[in-house]
This record gives structure tokens, sequence and C-alpha cells, in this order.
């Protein structure tokens, strides 16, 4: 929009490590002891235990990656070949993936306008006598509405399983994400709030699904503390290795600090973006009593910036010195959610043969995905006021200057 950029120094970096993580990494390579065996190993039952108890929950299995995560919870609560799970319309495609690989159906539902999470009303209408289950995403900066989705799911008997991938020591009245619902699962990928790169945990309060969990992550076998249910599963190696483990406990240190951090930037941003104008950050429903801010996203409304698209108000705040993206696409318009029956035969049922993305419409997750949705990442909120004071300046400057871009 002419002139100097806004800012021309960088946010801050991520991952974010000190020599916490150094010694942990040398205590487990000069131990010999590195991978995921005996099971669980001992790194990784000390970050299971400890991060279990951070939110709240009685048992946290280490697994190796997010999906994995949802993939062992959705078998060890007993979801079978053409069953069908309940998934918002607007998350990482994982989300669904996870469904797809057990030969279950995903069923989307639109998303609440105002968090992005999946709304309840949409849950409702998604039911048939097929569906087992449903996976509220815990999405970007707001926690789903758990009150009503419990409530759907007790009166429908389904299993709930929380995808907290973007909500670690996230809080929803007072009880931490992941322990709110039947099992929880994270993810600790590179550009998580706390990360060993890749890795995930799943977490539960019941016993059984514990042990069913743990099985099913060391490739089905039953040993002592995981051997008291009835029968075998087919499992995986999703095994997490020490490394990993032990560099999440250093990683854990530090999340109460930087969460902190984060929700008072995050606040602060809100302020400043509300009195602008065409930039409306999610709404903070009031029962979310912590946040983590995975990512800080904002609706845009191009008819205040004079109809300039949003894509072009993207690209122009970038050339501010800010880095941003539009986010995510709708999973049930990605291309990377290839489905066909031919590989995954009970999906025929739903979708035909191969899906098409015309066979769902969910028309606020597409106006999120492709009109409104702006995406700020969350190392973004691990600086200072002024560093949000730049966000909100370059979005003014590109406000008051628009008719440049048009």
């Amino acid at each position: 929009t002419g002139g100097d950029c806004v800012r021309k120094k960088p946010f801050p970096s991520w991952p974010q490590f000190d020599d916490r993580e150094l010694n942990a990494l040398e205590e487990v390579l000069t131990s010999g002891n590195w991978g995921g065996q005996p099971f669980p190993n001992t790194k990784a039952t000390e970050f299971g235990e400890r991060f279990a108890a951070f939110q709240d929950a009685r048992f946290g299995i280490c697994v190796v990656n997010g999906t994995a995560a949802l993939e062992v919870a959705l078998r060890a609560a007993g979801i079978e070949a053409g069953d069908e799970v309940v998934v918002p319309a607007y998350t990482w495609v994982a989300t669904a993936l996870a469904v797809v690989y057990l030969n279950a159906v995903p069923v989307f539902a639109d998303i609440d306008p105002n968090t992005y999470c999946m709304n309840p009303d949409a849950l409702a209408s998604a039911l048939t006598d097929r569906t087992r289950a449903v996976i509220p995403v815990h999405l970007a900066m707001s926690i789903a509405d758990m009150d009503r989705i419990g409530q759907i799911a007790e009166q429908h008997n389904l299993t709930v399983i929380e995808d907290c991938a973007h909500m670690h020591g996230g809080r929803w009245r007072g009880k931490g994400v992941g322990s709110i619902g039947d099992i929880g699962c994270f993810s600790f990928q590179s550009s998580k709030v706390i990360t060993s790169g890749e890795g995930g945990i799943i977490l539960t309060n019941r016993a059984e699904l514990a042990q069913r969990c743990q099985s099913l992550v060391n490739v089905g076998h039953k040993e002592p503390g995981y051997d008291s249910f009835d029968g075998w599963m087919l499992g995986w190696n999703y095994r997490m290795t020490e490394f990993e483990a032990a560099v999440l406990l250093a990683q854990l240190e530090r999340l109460n600090d930087q969460t902190r951090l984060r929700e008072e930037n995050a606040t602060y941003l809100s302020r400043r973006l509300e009195e602008i104008g065409g930039v409306r950050p999610l709404v903070r429903d009031p029962r979310a009593t912590r946040l983590a801010y995975y990512q800080f996203l904002f609706r845009y409304n191009s008819e205040e910036f004079k109809g300039l698209p949003r894509d072009r108000f993207i690209e122009a705040l970038e050339a501010e010195g800010i880095p941003c993206e539009s986010f995510y696409l709708p999973v049930h318009r990605s291309p990377l959610f290839a489905l066909k029956a031919s590989q995954y035969p009970e999906a025929r049922r739903r979708y035909g043969e191969e899906y098409v993305a015309e066979q769902v419409s969910c028309p606020v997750a597409e106006c999120a995905a492709y009109r409104e949705a702006v995406c700020l990442h969350h190392p973004m909120l691990l600086g200072r006021k002024r560093d949000m004071d730049d966000i909100a300046d370059a979005i003014i400057k590109i406000k008051t200057n628009v008719h440049e871009l048009l």
C-alpha cells in the first residue's frame, strides 16, 4: 500500500528450546535406551503420567502422532467397519481420515460461525442409526461446546473422542480438554504449542479404554498393566521414542508460562482488532476458561474493505511484514480427502464409488475457508504488546489505503 512496510523484524521463532531439551536428549542418548520398548518405556511413561495430570485425566498413552492417536482411540472405543462417525467440516483432514482408515464412515457436520467448532445442531442433524461416535475438534483458539455435544452423545449412546491437537492446556469450565469426553487425542507435531517434532498422546479416565489403547499401540500385545480386558486385537507399532518423550518433558515445563503470555497478547490483540472494524476475532465462549491459541483466527469482512477479496487482503498484510495465511480447506472439499470405495468399501453406501466434493454442503465452513478466515500462527503471540500493535497497525494501514489495492 505504498511507503515503508509496518514491520521489518521477525516475530518470535518456533520451536523454542534451551539446555533442558539438550540435557534431556543427551541423557537418553547416553543411556542406550532409545526406542519404545519395553513398552511403555521410562520417559514415555513419565510424560504420559504428567501430561494426563496436566489435563485432569487419569491415563495418558504416548503414540507416534496425532492421527495415530485418533485411530487407536476409535478402535479402542469399538468403532468397526461401516460405523458412522460425525466430524466437523472445518479441521485438518486427519480427523476424518482416521475414521476412514478403520473402514468406518466420516459424516460431516457444519461449524458454528462464531467459534468455527462443530455446531451441535449440525451434529444432531447428522445422526443416523449407524452413528457410533463424534469427534469434536477444539480448533485454533476455540473449544467445542462440550456441554451440548455431551448431552447429544449421551442421548444417542455415542462415544465422544475429543480432537485436542490445537488445545494443549485448554480448559472448559475449569476442566482440562481431553478429559471431558470418553477419550482425548493430542498431537506434538512441529507446529504445535508443545512439540517433539512428531508425537501424540491419548488421554482417558476409563481404565479399560486405557488398557485397550496401550495394547493397540504395542502391536496388540497384552502385558502386565494392560491385560485385564477380554479378547485380542489387531494393533500397530505406534510407540513413542524416548527421545521424543524426553523433549516433551522439557517442553511441558514452560507450557504454562507460554500459554499465559499467548492469552494476554491474544486478549489485547482482540481489543485492537475490534476497534478497526471488518476484522472480528472468533468469539470466546465464557465456558472456555483457558485457551491455548494454537492459531489466532479472525474473520475478515470484505464489505468493510470496499470489496477487497480475503486472499488479496492476506497478500497485503504479508507485504506489511505480518506473516498470515488462510488456514484450512474444508475437509469435504480438500484434494487430500481422496476417498474411494475400492480401497475403503464401507464408504460406498454413503458416498458411492468415489467421493466428490459436491456430495456434501457445509456453507459456514466453506465461507470460513474461502472468504473469511485469516490465521496468525501462535509464535507471534509470544512477543510483546508492541508486536500486537504492529499487526493492528498494518491492518489499519491496509484499510486506510484499500483503494490502492482495488
